[in-house]
C-alpha cells in the first residue's frame, strides 16, 4: 500500500513485460541473422528475387519489391525461387517468435 500519491516502484504488469521481452526470441540481432537469411526452414525469408537475390517473406512483398526495383521487367511469379521448398524442417532448431530462454 502506498501513501501520499506515491506510485509503486514497479508494477506486476511492467515486470511481466520485462520478463516476456527478455525470454522471447524476436529473431533480431546476430542470433537471428540465420532466421532472416532464409537458409533454414524456420527463417523469415521464404522467396528470393531472381534478379538481385533480395529475400522476402511472401509473394505480395516480393511483388512490391519487384515493382519498385525492376519496373521495366514484367513480374513473373514462376521465376521466383522458393527457399523453403527444398529444405526439411529441423525439430530441434528454435524458431523465431517462440517463447523460451537460453539463459539458465
Amino acid at each position: 500500500m502506498t501513501g501520499k500519491a506515491k506510485p509503486k516502484k514497479h508494477t506486476a504488469k511492467e515486470i511481466a513485460a520485462k520478463v516476456d521481452a527478455a525470454t522471447t526470441n524476436r529473431g533480431g540481432g546476430k542470433a537471428g541473422q540465420s532466421d532472416r537469411s532464409g537458409l533454414d526452414k524456420g527463417g523469415h525469408a521464404k522467396l528470393e528475387c531472381p534478379l538481385c537475390k533480395v529475400t522476402a517473406p511472401d509473394i505480395k512483398s516480393m511483388q512490391i519489391h519487384h515493382d519498385a526495383r525492376h519496373p521495366k521487367i514484367p513480374f513473373d511469379e514462376s521465376k521466383i525461387a522458393n527457399l523453403h521448398g527444398s529444405l526439411t524442417p529441423e525439430a530441434s532448431k528454435p524458431r523465431p517468435g517462440v517463447r523460451g530462454s537460453h539463459k539458465k
